[in-house]
């Protein structure tokens, strides 16, 4: 880490010259990209690989299976952002990054190895409808340059709500059928508007790394439930 950027430690990107404010989204857009191509990566390799079928089954052998799954994954995420959050080691920030994407994709890997088995296509629309969304909204943000920090509150609110109507879909083995994924993808959507809000008004200028993991897991979100609307309409 450089002298001027840790003298600049406790400061935000908005305080800071249009060169450092320049620099850090160039870092934040392209830590993402990598992180993109690495979570592609990795679902190829899973999904070609002979544990595939047998790692699914296990993830999803029975109700309580899939719960046990999303609470290893919510452990692993938060450890993950406490890593990428670190301001006294870089590597430790990188390596928080890396630990979310792999967390990511072997949660991912159930509804993956589904659409891409039974729902042919379900899995490249969703991909064009989630990027396009994603350019849309993070358009939205840099051209009104606002601040949509006023999201933060609602967003928690609405994700612990979001939780426990999934963990009570688990345990009462009811669906959510495709109203439920209409509304998270507004909520998605939501957090990448908050998200790339505060890339622009609220994060210090080395937290490029933590930055870019906050809009992978607002696309991963939006990816999975709009995945699954592709997915429902083929049924």
């Amino acid at each position: 880490m450089s002298t001027a950027y840790e003298n600049m430690l406790g400061y935000t990107v908005a305080d800071s010259s249009p060169d450092v404010r320049a620099s850090f989204i160039r870092k934040t857009y392209a830590h993402l990209a990598v992180a993109i191509l690495a979570f592609i990566g990795l679902e190829y390799v899973l999904l070609n690989s002979p544990i595939a079928e047998p790692l699914v089954a296990t993830m999803l052998g029975g109700r309580w299976s899939w719960l046990i799954v999303l609470g290893m994954f919510m452990g692993v995420s938060a450890l993950a952002n406490w890593w990428a959050h670190s301001q006294t080691s870089q590597a430790m920030q990188y390596l928080g990054l890396g630990l979310y994407v792999v967390a990511q994709a072997i949660v991912f890997l159930p509804l993956l190895w589904i659409a891409n088995r039974f729902f042919d296509g379900a899995i490249m629309n969703a991909s064009i409808v989630t990027m396009g969304l994603f350019a849309g909204l993070t358009a939205i943000v840099f051209f009104t340059r606002k601040d949509f920090s006023f999201l933060g509150p609602i967003l928690m609110i609405g994700g612990f709500v979001a939780l426990g109507v999934i963990v009570a879909s688990i345990a009462f083995g009811f669906s959510l059928g495709t109203v439920f994924a209409g509304i998270m993808v507004l909520f998605a959507a939501g957090a990448i508007l908050y998200d790339t809000s505060n890339v622009l008004h609220h994060y210090q200028p080395t937290q490029h790394v933590a930055a870019s993991l906050s809009l992978f897991a607002s696309v991963a979100l939006l990816f999975w439930y709009i995945l699954q609307l592709f997915m429902s309409d083929r049924d």
